[in-house]
């Protein structure tokens, strides 16, 4: 009965519709009924997760709740939609995720709040549309559509550099996502169908899968951000408000992962595994070099953006080792390790530095001038000992601290490419250390030794709207550091026929392939 229930169009158009409800409270006389209703439209759609997820059945590979409806007929465009098992769990993180924005938004946002409450909740309608969208316009359309209401939050809500972020916020995302567009239509010129299904399998020739490989990779590696196309990250999440930083952290940069999950890995098999080692390359740079950079950053906000880009470096790693260990292992098992790392790799990340550019922004708001430079801090500890306390556990899942969020994906990211190449995994295991370096040091200045002035002198600790966000992102870190046991159950089919579509098929054929390992 649930199946024919249309839940995932409802989480895409509830935000939309308590978008629209909150600009029509107008000006900010009526700023508590946009906070009032933000709250609820994003508190009922995490709510609406609970039965999609009790109602998934993970031992189906397959989409599940699907919709179908004949949107454009003249070019066979479908309202389709439907969820596997690594869209479920994107799903519910980015609800998870939304909730937890409006209710920082309710204490640090005071002016054209009926605005900024609209604009993030259109950003979690489109967000929740990538994930469901199994026709390749649908998806498309709710890729670029998110750029707008994050191009407004940067550009109306952001810090002094605002506008220059913004901007290139939108050049770099929409640019790279045009050549994404061609290849899609390219496709359904083969096709005559732009379901995305109907471009799995497609008998294309290496040149071709090249080419479409290229397409995709700029679309996706900008959004990941991949070096050398990252530099509107640092920027954007410096002039972002708290919000965007950490939608920008916690889901935004996910969507290049999916892509390549979803789009390039399975469509274009062959070109990925030639082409595989550019990708490690690349990889391997941003969890190194851009761990360098992140240690001699002045602004917090910086430096955990710069840090998010070496952790996502593990996520990409983690999507293309997958050839070469199959290569020199001849099985699955540790390929699937990989790519489920990866996945994992994404939801922690989400919580580490979802929780961490939270808690940037809640010092900023204090500070009088609203500094975000490490200089103008310290001895924080002493007027705000429960926020230190929490965001000591937000740093050590950014460390990678055993029984932590951020331990649990890198470390199978490691484990499995060690079955491949010692040197690679070596290689990102020194992202361990960089990561403790920057993030320590940062940690030790801001909140340890005397307070360093009179602006940090008159803290207070943090409120209990702001404990409920915190208490619900630690027990996310707890949660995944622990016991993630229930992520790999729901996500385990869906990964594993996953693997089998993406790898080629002279790959396979020299391969110990059982897909009864992963279908029961």
């Amino acid at each position: 009965m649930l199946a024919q229930f249309p839940i995932l169009t409802i989480l895409i158009w509830l935000p939309l519709v308590g978008a629209f409800l909150c600009l029509c409270t107008g000006s900010d006389k009526h700023a508590n009924t946009a906070r009032t209703i933000a709250v609820v439209v994003s508190l009922a759609s995490l709510l609406l997760c609970i039965p999609l997820y009790l109602g998934f059945d993970p031992g189906r590979y397959d989409m599940q709740f699907t919709e179908d409806h004949l949107w454009i007929r003249a070019y066979q465009i479908h309202y389709a939609l439907g969820i596997d098992g690594i869209s479920l769990i994107m799903v519910i993180l980015t609800n998870f995720t939304g909730l937890l924005v409006v209710i920082a938004g309710c204490h640090t946002i005071n002016i054209r709040v009926s605005q900024y409450m609209a604009a993030f909740l259109t950003m979690q309608a489109m967000i929740v549309g990538v994930f469901c969208a199994m026709d390749a316009i649908l998806f498309y359309v709710f890729w670029e559509g998110m750029l707008i209401p994050m191009y407004l939050s940067i550009g109306m809500w952001g810090s002094s550099n605002r506008s220059y972020a913004s901007i290139k916020f939108f050049l770099f995302t929409f640019f790279g996502s045009l050549l994404m567009l061609v290849a899609l239509v390219y496709l359904y010129n083969l096709t005559g169908s732009f379901m995305i299904q109907n471009f799995y399998g497609l008998p294309l020739s290496l040149k071709t899968q090249e080419w479409l490989f290229v397409a995709f990779l700029f679309a996706f590696a900008v959004k990941v951000p991949m070096w050398p196309v990252h530099t509107w990250l640092p920027d954007a999440h410096t002039e972002a408000p708290a919000g965007g930083s950490v939608v920008l952290a916690a889901l935004m940069l996910k969507l290049g992962i999916y892509g390549f999950l979803r789009l390039s890995m399975p469509i274009t098999p062959l070109a990925c595994a030639e082409l595989a080692w550019v990708m490690i390359i690349l990889s391997l740079v941003a969890i190194v070099y851009i761990g360098l950079v992140a240690i001699v950053q002045t602004d917090m906000k910086k430096l955990i953006a710069y840090s998010s880009i070496a952790h996502m470096g593990f996520a990409t790693l983690g999507c293309f080792m997958v050839y070469d260990i199959i290569s020199h292992t001849h099985t699955l098992q540790d390929a699937y390790m990989s790519l489920e790392g990866a996945v994992i790799q994404m939801v922690a990340h989400a919580f580490g530095s979802g929780a961490m550019f939270l808690g940037i922004g809640l010092m900023a708001d204090r500070f009088y001038n609203h500094s975000r430079l490490i200089k103008d801090y310290g001895g924080v500890a002493h007027t705000m000992p429960l926020f230190a306390a929490f965001f000591m556990l937000f740093a050590m899942s950014n460390v990678g601290l055993p029984g932590t969020a951020g331990f649990v994906g890198e470390f199978m990211v490691i484990m499995s490419a060690f079955q491949a190449h010692y040197w690679v995994a070596g290689i990102a295991a020194l992202s361990l250390v960089l990561s403790a370096s920057y993030t320590l040091w940062m940690y030790k200045r801001v909140f340890f030794g005397p307070i360093a002035n009179s602006s940090v002198a008159g803290f207070t600790d943090i409120t209990w709207t702001e404990k409920i966000n915190y208490i619900l992102l630690g027990a996310g870190v707890f949660f995944v550091g622990l016991y993630p046991q229930p992520i790999i159950n729901v996500m385990r089919v869906t990964i594993g026929h996953l693997l089998l579509q993406s790898i080629p098929s002279t790959l396979a054929a020299n391969s110990l392939i059982n897909s009864n390992l992963y279908f029961g």
